[in-house]
């Protein structure tokens, strides 16, 4: 009897002591690097869709440069729009206006952008805000671009 009460506290002693294991080493994905400017040097052309990316809502042209001074963005039969542009990581930010809205006629339009590169294409989010004080002030805004040949 004693051997089984013995053998039950060392059971119950060695289900209790802390066994040291190492945890597996986290599998993260390293940060993308960051993006230069230059890496998106050039001519795009770009569709802007809405979030559900089904709809081309408008098309435009704009040009990068290897610093931050230069860069436009032209909508078909407007003049060049001048931006305003950042690298944060991985991603271009750029900023217009405020300038005529395509979308809405008639409204002023400043738009905020963040763009990556991936698979040899400039993709993103815009956001148009307008000069209105209805709810519908804020447009979400998808993007996608291609070197212009």
């Amino acid at each position: 009897m004693r051997t089984i009460a013995l053998l039950c506290c060392i059971t119950a002693l060695a289900g209790c002591a802390k066994t040291e294991t190492k945890a597996p080493a986290a599998s993260e994905a390293p940060p993308p690097p960051k993006i230069s400017l230059s890496d998106v040097a050039g001519k795009w052309n770009v569709k802007a869709m809405n979030e559900a990316k089904d709809t081309t809502l408008l098309t435009y042209e704009m040009v990068a440069t290897a610093d931050t001074s230069g860069w436009t963005v032209t909508f078909p039969n407007r003049k060049p729009i001048p931006m305003r542009v950042s690298t944060l990581g991985a991603n271009v930010v750029v900023d217009a206006g405020p300038y005529p809205s395509v979308l809405r006629k008639g409204v002023q339009v400043t738009t905020h952008g963040v763009f990556h590169l991936d698979n040899g294409k400039l993709v993103g989010t815009t956001f148009a805000h307008y000069s209105v004080t209805t709810a519908d002030s804020v447009r979400r805004i998808a993007t996608e671009g291609t070197r212009a040949p």
